[in-house]
């Protein structure tokens, strides 16, 4: 067995496949939110690709019940980059693109981003946003844990020759495509949109800058399983 699909009870994270040790938090909400008992089936992963079955112990050890399994990683990461939207909006588009399996995120300053942040709010974000990671990794079974880079400049990160601008009148969304970058709500500017050569449509409908975000990571993913 190399997936996690079938396989029952809820999905947690440990520093060692070797020696299961669960956080407090982690013991507290599977025996208070869950109701899990000693002997309890789970899963458990490194956050690197690599996963074992396991029973829960109210003690926060867990005790193997399985070998340990390895999923690789892709050739090609899927890349959602997106511009610094207001509020509460980049935990959800963090969340929802951990969900699809998006193996990195990147939060980009762009010209016409209204939101600015300076390094200490950004590193204060930051740790938040690893913690949504977490939970919405062990909510959808994920073995491998995507990577967070904040806040990057977008013209620094569309430079990149892999990577993709969501524009009106671009192509359609294809395998070939693996790295995406959403504009702020006012659009990329347009010295920002020459930068990149590459450019796909997300569809005909004009989309809120965190729509556009997730509905790229649906994309791509959706496009990956195809190959």
């Amino acid at each position: 067995m190399t997936r996690l699909a079938g396989t029952p009870g809820p999905h947690v994270f440990v520093g060692s496949l070797e020696n299961m040790q669960l956080d407090d938090d982690d013991v507290q909400h599977l025996a208070k939110s869950l109701r899990m008992r000693d002997g309890d089936p789970l899963t458990a992963s490194d956050g690197n690709g690599s996963w074992r079955t396991a029973t829960f112990a109210v003690s926060g050890a867990l005790t193997a019940s399985g070998e340990i399994q390895a999923i690789p990683r892709r050739a090609e990461p899927l890349t959602v980059a997106f511009s610094l939207v207001k509020g509460s909006k980049p935990e959800l588009v963090i969340q929802k693109l951990t969900e699809l399996g998006i193996d990195r995120i990147v939060v980009l300053a762009a010209e016409r981003s209204i939101v600015k942040w300076d390094e200490a709010k950004t590193s204060k974000a930051l740790i938040r946003w690893e913690r949504i990671v977490r939970e919405a990794a062990m909510q959808s079974h994920r073995v491998r844990l995507p990577s967070i880079d904040a806040v990057v400049p977008a013209r620094v990160w569309l430079a990149h020759p892999e990577v993709s601008i969501a524009h009106f009148g671009g192509d359609q969304l294809a395998a070939r495509h693996t790295s995406i970058a959403i504009g702020p709500e006012g659009g990329w500017s347009d010295s920002e949109a020459a930068i990149s050569t590459s450019h796909v449509t997300l569809g005909s409908t004009v989309l809120r800058a965190e729509t556009a975000a997730i509905a790229a990571g649906t994309l791509l993913t959706a496009a990956a399983s195809e190959q």
